[in-house]
């Protein structure tokens, strides 16, 4: 196995979680000058929106009101953060 470099993720509630990433991963996503922190941040926010849009939009039957909302919320980031709606993001829309 190659080098890796550990991040560490803290919860609302104080709990953490530490992952390891390959060591240079985080440098090739990231634009010259942007902070590791912020290339992973990133990531992941763009992971839980595009899982929150598949739960909602991908699963058979009705969801509950309070995942639906959720879904809204994540899209909703999304766009402040990356300044695109998530569904011109994923090529798609519902």
């Amino acid at each position: 196995m190659g080098d890796t470099e550990t991040y560490t993720v803290t919860g609302p509630d104080g709990d953490e979680e530490s992952f390891e990433l390959p060591a240079g991963l985080v440098d090739v996503l990231s634009e010259q000058g942007e902070p590791a922190t912020a290339v992973v941040s990133d990531v992941v926010v763009q992971a839980m929106a595009q899982q929150a849009h598949v739960i909602v939009h991908h699963s058979e039957g009705e969801v509950p009101e309070d995942i639906a909302e959720m879904n809204e919320t994540a899209a909703e980031l999304f766009e402040e953060r990356f300044g695109q709606p998530l569904e011109e993001a994923l090529g798609h829309s519902h």
